[in-house]
């Protein structure tokens, strides 16, 4: 806004205006100031946990871990929808540039929050895998996809995965899966 002076029609119109105005009943003023004020929230800092996040349900027992699913889980309606690559993912989760602890917190913030959401599919880009000596000589590239099926079967959200497969060539192919949550009843 300019803090140029108002013309004379200018002036006539704010009066007009002005006139129409009601005061607030001071009683209903001191009311909404009375209200108490919801504290602001802290900022975290750094990547999101289980632990930031406020989770309270815990990781699977190294005894109780069953692998997620790569054949099983799923009827053949998806199968078929995900070999010619007409599933829509409800949610992408992009692990580039993350680090292994960061990657596994932002995977499981986003399996809790799709869970909550009730989405059914989620894509998840990892990279491609590569091989053990292809890791050795790339400085470790790829840590991300080889400790994917590990993670999922450590969740605390595991019993809500339904299975885990590789994406068709239009989401990413060998860089990404797709982790299909069970439906809700």
């Amino acid at each position: 806004m300019s803090d140029r002076p108002l013309s004379a029609g200018e002036k006539a119109l704010w009066q007009k205006f002005i006139e129409t105005v009601e005061p607030l009943d001071q009683g209903r003023v001191k009311r909404i100031d009375s209200l108490p004020v919801q504290k602001r929230l802290p900022e975290l800092r750094g990547p999101i946990t289980a632990a930031t996040f406020g989770g309270v349900a815990k990781a699977v027992p190294l005894r109780d871990q069953k692998p997620v699913s790569e054949t099983a889980g799923l009827d053949g309606n998806w199968d078929r929808r995900i070999a010619k690559g007409v599933v829509h993912p409800d949610v992408t989760v992009d692990l580039h540039g993350y680090s292994l602890s960061s990657a596994h917190g932002r995977l499981d913030s986003a399996l809790e929050l799709s869970i909550a959401a009730g989405h059914r599919a989620i894509l998840l880009i990892t990279g491609k895998a590569r091989s053990e000596d292809q890791r050795r000589r790339e400085g470790g590239r790829g840590a991300i996809r080889a400790a994917i099926s590990d993670w999922l079967a450590a969740s605390r959200h595991a019993s809500n995965i339904a299975a885990v497969r590789r994406a068709h060539p239009r989401h990413g192919g060998a860089g990404a899966l797709y982790i299909i949550l069970r439906r809700r009843r």
